[in-house]
């Protein structure tokens, strides 16, 4: 079972996580419970490292001692729970990310899980304990704390479930996951089940219920996954929430299961490229060397001979970096001018249906063009397709896409 941050905001909301697991344990199941840091106390913790930091003197920064910092967030509820479950009368104990042990890689900030032993837990949960672990947090090999990045809980989570052989349910502030933003659009869906794949898109697009990660272990992994809200008492919605499983479990598979966006967007346009081999090399080499993600990418040619324009999409973090280093590789590259267009979002429609129906496309671009949208981008997968829009259009595309794939009807 995990919670995330507004699960497990203050004191009476952890109360209520503690009757919820208490009523897992009642079924006779083992259980593990993995905590995020209590709502908004992780943005503290790095504000707090960004003021007292090597940031705020123009120094590299100390990653490994920003993760001592924000990892004590989780450290915090992981105690408050564990107390409340004991105030129930229930056997539990809190665990650190070390104490497990969680062993990551030692890129801090950003960790990834290299294993986890299932020993201790498994001895602690078969002699009835109720173990409640920080997520977000492990230790690398040389007994560092380490973090997974925003939103590691979930890839803690699913992690440990795949290494104790159970499954995971992710207790979130929404009861399941919808066809779209029920905030842009009040006929959005909840699906009864969706596809690892799906979702695994959805939360790359902007979907904020699962983090990437997470779904990429549990398809790897084959972990059964479950969204559900924690915002219930126990017996008040059994059965309630979504299944992400794989593909083959789901009998009626929908051309489109889901409208995602993001407006943490920016385009970068790169116009009067020399028109060879190489230069594409040349400028992606350079941002993958910073650390800069690149996600949609498309080249035209331009009106003079031998010369390309192209533009491609980073997150807005990094607009201002990304557009530095293809400047400081202008004389080497030749191109003319570079741009930056942080006003636009991503709009994205996801199905495994995709693959075997044609018209989805048009059924798209026919639904933004008689909204008046222009499309700026077009990427594409085997079951999804993404357009970059003006971010002013963006709950609009959001709910003509809704509409022109009937994803309002059952």
């Amino acid at each position: 079972m995990k919670f995330g941050g507004t699960s497990v905001a203050d004191l009476e909301r952890i109360r209520r996580v503690g009757r919820l697991v208490a009523a897992e344990v009642a079924t006779g199941k083992q259980v593990a419970v993995v905590v995020s840091a209590m709502s908004g106390k992780t943005n503290e913790l790095v504000a707090w490292t960004d003021g007292a930091g090597a940031a705020a003197q123009g120094l590299p920064p100390s990653d490994d001692e920003y993760d001592v910092v924000v990892a004590s967030g989780e450290q915090v509820t992981a105690g408050l729970l564990a107390m409340t479950l004991r105030n129930m009368g229930l056997n539990a104990r809190s665990w650190m990310g070390w104490q497990v042990p969680i062993i990551t890689d030692d890129a801090h900030g950003r960790a990834r899980i290299d294993e986890i032993p299932p020993e201790n837990l498994a001895r602690a949960m078969d002699n009835g304990e109720i173990a409640v672990i920080a997520g977000f947090q492990g230790v690398d090999r040389q007994g560092r704390i380490a973090t997974l990045g925003r939103g590691g809980s979930d890839t803690s989570a699913v992690a440990i479930a795949a290494a104790v052989g159970g499954a995971c349910d992710i207790y979130t502030d929404v009861d399941g996951v919808y066809t779209t933003d029920p905030r842009i659009e009040s006929k959005a869906r909840k699906l009864a089940r969706i596809s690892y794949e799906e979702m695994l898109e959805m939360a790359s697009l902007g979907a904020k219920v699962l983090q990437t990660r997470s779904v990429e272990l549990a398809m790897s992994q084959h972990v059964p996954l479950r969204v559900l809200s924690s915002f219930v008492e126990p017996g008040e919605a059994p059965g309630q929430g979504t299944i992400v499983c794989d593909e083959e479990e789901i009998v009626e598979k929908r051309i489109v299961s889901g409208v995602a966006y993001s407006r943490d967007e920016a385009k970068v346009s790169l116009f009067g490229l020399p028109d060879t081999p190489g230069v594409s090399s040349k400028i992606f080499g350079r941002l993958a060397d910073a650390n800069v993600n690149v996600d949609m990418i498309v080249q035209s040619h331009a009106r003079s001979e031998g010369a390309a324009n192209m533009e491609f999409t980073v997150g807005k973090r990094d607009a201002a970096r990304a557009v530095e280093i293809v400047r400081q590789a202008q004389k080497d590259i030749g191109f003319e001018d570079v741009q930056l267009n942080e006003d636009v979002a991503k709009v994205s429609v996801i199905g495994v249906g995709m693959r075997s129906h044609a018209g989805v496309a048009k059924t798209m671009f026919t639904a933004l063009a008689e909204k008046g949208v222009n499309i700026q981008v077009i990427s594409t997968s085997e079951i999804k397709i993404s357009v970059l829009i003006d971010a002013a259009y963006t709950e609009l595309a959001v709910r003509a896409l809704h509409a022109a794939y009937e994803l309002d009807k059952v």
